[in-house]
């Protein structure tokens, strides 16, 4: 990943309504993030439903996404899914082959909510001598439970020289910036917040962008944030989208991701609303909900010239 500021999509994986993949509708998504002006992609991610997809999907996805991008952006993709570290390792390896620019790394795989961060530590590093020369990243993925990592600790595994990526999800920008300060001058190393309620904040303690789900309703919008947060002509403009992203957290995250897929639907893809996961009813009421979202984001798209 490049330090440059940029938006890094979590992508969702497109399904038939058998629950079989959609690998047509995943060739228009990977083209809407690009077009878009994504940075990069991060695929096999929680929004890609990845812990209910089969190793063999996994791989097909992220495959076909390299096979997508065609080399125009990066793409790094989740490695480790469960099972001994050996099998981890195994697997970090596979999906590396596919083409990726790094593999993923789950903080809350590599040890369970019961044992410490020294154990955390020393299992991270024998899964790095495990797969030696492969560039990795980290993801504080709140499932099956959230695991932060110190900005000590990224300062050491940063170090190693094998870290390019850090999904952050502490939702603390004061532990954003700690980790900031402590990896400062790893000029191959981005950090990218998930967190919006204080993207443009983030932004300007100097994360390396975005990687968020807003981004997989209106990309443009999060491209257009990271290009001009610091734009003085366009402060105004910048704390409207701020402000914008604050508004509508709980309609985003409302039985995501079938809030997203319908509101995809909405946009003008050909993409089912099926989802493996068990993320709630979409109601009539969210469902509408996303309808006034669609309307707001178009208003606001429109006057900023998206």
């Amino acid at each position: 990943m490049t330090p440059t500021k940029g938006f890094i999509p979590v992508m969702l994986t497109p399904f038939h309504e058998d629950g079989s993949v959609d690998f047509e509708q995943l060739t228009k998504l990977t083209e809407f993030y690009l077009k878009a002006g994504a940075k990069g992609l991060f695929a096999n991610c929680l929004s890609s439903e990845m812990f209910e997809l089969t190793d063999t999907e996994r791989l097909q996805i992220v495959r076909h996404v390299v096979e997508v991008t065609d080399g125009t952006v990066p793409v790094v993709a989740t490695g480790t899914l469960g099972g001994t570290l050996t099998h981890q390792a195994d697997f970090v390896k596979k999906m590396h082959d596919t083409g990726t620019e790094a593999i993923i790394l789950i903080t809350s795989i590599l040890a369970e909510a019961h044992e410490s961060d020294e154990v955390f530590e020393e299992r991270t590093f024998d899964l790095l001598a495990q797969t030696e020369g492969v560039p990795v990243g980290f993801y504080e993925c709140p499932v099956p439970y959230k695991r932060l990592i110190s900005a000590a600790l990224l300062q050491k595994l940063v170090a190693t020289g094998r870290v390019i990526y850090h999904k952050d999800t502490s939702l603390d920008l004061e532990n954003v910036r700690a980790k900031l300060q402590a990896v400062a001058g790893y000029a191959r190393f981005g950090l990218y917040d998930a967190y919006m309620p204080h993207a443009v904040a983030s932004l300007r303690v100097g994360s390396a962008g975005l990687s968020c789900i807003q981004g997989n309703y209106f990309p443009e919008l999060i491209v257009w944030l990271c290009r001009y947060f610091d734009a003085p002509h366009l402060q105004a403009e910048v704390q409207r989208v701020q402000q914008f992203l604050v508004e509508t957290m709980d309609v985003i995250h409302d039985v995501y991701p079938i809030v997203c897929k319908y509101f995809l639907q909405q946009r003008g893809f050909d993409i089912s609303t099926y989802t493996r996961r068990e993320v709630g009813v979409f109601t009539p009421q969210i469902a509408q909900n996303a309808d006034q979202l669609l309307l707001k984001y178009q208003a606001l798209a429109t006057d900023l010239g998206i």
